[in-house]
């Protein structure tokens, strides 16, 4: 879920509350600007389709055909219409009756069903040694059970569901103006709840209001009232007691103890037993006080829920075991390059999986575990890919990547046109529309505290990023633009490594573009960033591989014009498909013999050559490209400047303390403020430790990091910064 803005003129005058704001803009330029759509031509973008390789039947199945033409439904918007009855007095308490009509599906016998439940069974057996239950009898097994399920919840209440539904429908019309939802992402939704097996909604959490908006528009659209776990150590026992009986679910407490132990074992039975109760509003009143301070302002928002398409688990669980490889450390892959003892790219995959280890995951077997880890980035890469680029993301990716020193505002409005453009041919959703002009406008009083408006005497408006520790909030704006562009990024940035060491870095386009650049040379290096670059910032694809990922990046790059096709002197063209480029064991077979394909007896080319295209917005671009990886990488390259200063052992939260104060450090020195992110900061360090430059050893006092021995001399120290440097152009 994510804000969404949308400027016309009635909501503009709303927004118009700042008197020297208005000033600014009341003198204007005198020009007819354009307006912006979320879509190009006729259909809308979708992205956040499920995985054609691991789930093919849910990619075709669970699709809605017409998805792309189908619009937006207003959730909270309940009229007469949307009840049974008419006249003067329904229509003043549609609200109410519209939450005594909407469906709420009664409880089954949750102690019979958990006693049903094979773990259980398990335990009642004394097939668990160890067990709690072990010796018992059934009768006190299943009060045992019960009494779990006591702590866990109550009976929800119908009447206080209905009456919160009511309550929080009455707020959010206060609150927003509207809350969008697509109606094609919906009707997916609900082909899917038809095929009987229970729904397992993931959230990302983009806004604070998840916690109840999410579950309010499922239930508003039929399908039944989410389930959601609660920590009770979070609540009052007050509000737990009352949460509880709106359907809340509270962990007992010996469900969180150590697996060895055999007092939790019942109770982590009972929770494993698909259990779950009705917890719709569960949360509601605690964001409600965070919200109270929101209530009298003017500049009511839009809001959009964003739905990925839905799959079935249990053929992802099938599938996905087939599409498991050899994998290495990064240590094993990357080092020898950085230190120069390989120069061959070893061809397996990388092995880095960043899932937190909480004992429910350890729990598991190991398969199991790097099956519920693949399935995470399965769906967090949906997630980000369905997800709705910001105005405020696209104004300060323009501010901070090119406009640092400032920028004519009619030239800003044509550049914010643009990358909105580009945006929607690459496939991903805006979240706003409306006049350009209004729009800026809009976008930069959200900025208004990291950027300054000054005017000219032409009648026109400068803008310019506020210099300090504002540049580090349009760095984190910015890098929720960084999927829409992450294969050309990443394809850029291999580019100005491969050419590092050919040109000087500061030297003309047409210099670099001399170069010939063949297609293993660039394979190459695009691989070598992306070991580098961390799984959270890439998002793969588990079931992808990166030689895929390498061609992708190839193919994108050439698609947007910064790539063009060379052919080599004395090789045959790269389109002649004639009788010499078949091989032996084409020819001489029977032209009946269809025993295996003929695809695969092609010869392969001697390899593709490409040169940097002479086109005059490409020397722009191409830069633009590559500052959207310059946040991370410089803080890498500062990571490794800061192992000069020998600041270790020291526990990884401390160490990521200092290293934070080194890159603000740094920041003040060479204004470099899009670095000073403790996120980074972070990033880095966990690169360091696969990478197998930090080691992390146990001590009295806690795990400690340490220098490895490899990296303890100040020329491998040097040769680690000048490998990640050279994917950065300043």
């Amino acid at each position: 879920m994510e804000t969404m803005l949308k400027s016309n003129p009635q909501t503009q005058q709303r927004n118009n509350h700042s008197g020297q704001e208005t000033s600014l803009w009341s003198s204007g330029f005198g020009m007819k600007m354009e307006a912006i759509t979320p879509f190009l031509g006729k259909y809308r973008p979708f992205m956040g389709r499920c995985c054609q390789t691991c789930t093919p039947k849910s990619w075709e199945s669970l699709f809605h055909r017409s998805i792309m033409d189908l619009g937006f439904c207003n959730v909270i918007l309940v009229k007469e219409e949307n009840t049974r009855f008419r006249g003067w007095l329904v229509r003043r308490l549609c609200y109410f009756l519209w939450s005594l009509e909407q469906h709420i599906p009664t409880s089954s016998d949750a102690s019979q069903m958990i006693m049903e439940n094979t773990g259980v069974q398990n335990i009642l057996l004394g097939k668990v040694p160890g067990a709690a239950g072990e010796g018992q009898a059934p009768d006190l097994v299943k009060k045992e059970v019960q009494r779990i399920l006591g702590h866990i919840q109550t009976t929800p209440r119908p009447f206080l569901l209905r009456l919160f539904s009511w309550a929080l429908l009455w707020f959010l019309n206060r609150l927003f103006l509207n809350v969008q939802l697509h109606k094609g992402q919906m009707k997916m939704v609900h082909k899917a709840a038809q095929e009987g097996s229970p729904l397992v909604f993931l959230s990302t959490h983009k806004s604070l209001l998840d916690g109840f908006l999410l579950p309010f528009v499922l239930f508003s659209q039929g399908l039944g009232v989410l389930r959601v776990a609660l920590d009770s150590r979070t609540c009052s026992p007050a509000l737990r007691a009352l949460l509880r009986k709106l359907g809340g679910l509270f962990l007992p407490p010996e469900a969180n103890l150590s697996l060895d132990s055999s007092e939790g074992i019942l109770a982590r039975a009972v929770v494993r037993a698909d259990l779950a109760p009705l917890g719709l509003w569960t949360g509601a009143l605690a964001i409600f006080r965070r919200l109270c301070n929101c209530w009298g302002c003017n500049r009511r928002v839009c809001v959009r829920v964003h739905l990925a398409q839905p799959f079935s688990l249990q053929e992802y669980t099938i599938n996905a075991r087939s599409c498991w490889g050899s994998r290495q450390t990064l240590e094993h892959l990357l080092q020898p390059i950085v230190l120069g003892e390989c120069s061959v790219v070893p061809d397996t995959e990388k092995e880095q999986e960043w899932t937190p280890p909480t004992s429910l995951l350890l729990a598991l077997k190991e398969e199991d575990q790097l099956l519920v880890r693949r399935l995470s980035r399965h769906v967090l890469s949906a997630s980000v890919a369905s997800s709705a680029v910001m105005s405020t993301a696209i104004m300060a990716t323009l501010l901070l990547l090119k406009h640092q020193k400032g920028v004519v505002l009619s030239q800003l409005l044509g550049e914010f046109s643009w990358l909105t453009e580009e945006t929607l041919l690459r496939g991903f959703d805006v979240g706003f529309s409306g006049q350009l002009r209004c729009l800026a406008q809009h976008t930069l009083s959200l900025l208004r505290a990291h950027v300054v408006l000054l005017r000219v005497h032409q009648g026109d408006l400068v803008v310019v990023p506020r210099p300090g520790p504002g540049l580090t909030h349009l760095a984190r704006l910015s890098m929720e633009l960084l999927p829409t562009f992450l294969s050309e990024a990443v394809g850029a940035c291999a580019v100005r490594g491969l050419l590092a060491g050919r040109v000087p870095p500061e030297g003309p386009w047409e210099l670099q573009g001399i170069e010939l650049l063949s297609q293993n040379e660039l394979y190459r290096q695009i691989l070598l960033l992306l070991h580098l670059l961390p799984q959270d910032l890439l998002l793969p694809q588990p079931c992808q591989s990166s030689y895929c990922y390498c061609q992708e990046v190839l193919d994108r790059l050439i698609q947007c014009g910064l790539l063009v096709a060379e052919e080599t002197p004395g090789s045959r063209p790269a389109c002649d498909t004639g009788r010499q480029h078949l091989s032996a064991k084409l020819l001489w077979k029977p032209s009946g013999d269809f025993t295996d394909s003929e695809s695969d007896d092609f010869e392969e080319p001697g390899g593709r050559c490409f040169r940097l295209s002479q086109q005059s917005r490409c020397p722009d671009f191409f830069l633009f490209l590559c500052r959207l990886l310059s946040p991370i990488l410089k803080a890498f390259a500062q990571a490794a400047t800061f192992l000069h200063l020998g600041q270790l052992p020291d526990s990884e939260v401390g160490y990521s303390e200092k290293l934070l104060q080194f890159l603000q450090a740094c920041a003040q020195e060479e204004g470099i403020f899009e670095c000073a992110d403790p996120n980074l900061a972070i990033s880095a360090i966990w690169t360091f430790k696969d990478l197998g430059v930090l080691q992390q050893i146990p001590s009295p006092t806690g795990p400690q990091l340490h220098l490895s021995p490899t990296f303890a001399s100040r020329d491998n120290q040097d040769k680690l910064e000048q490998f990640i440097r050279q994917f950065i152009c300043s």
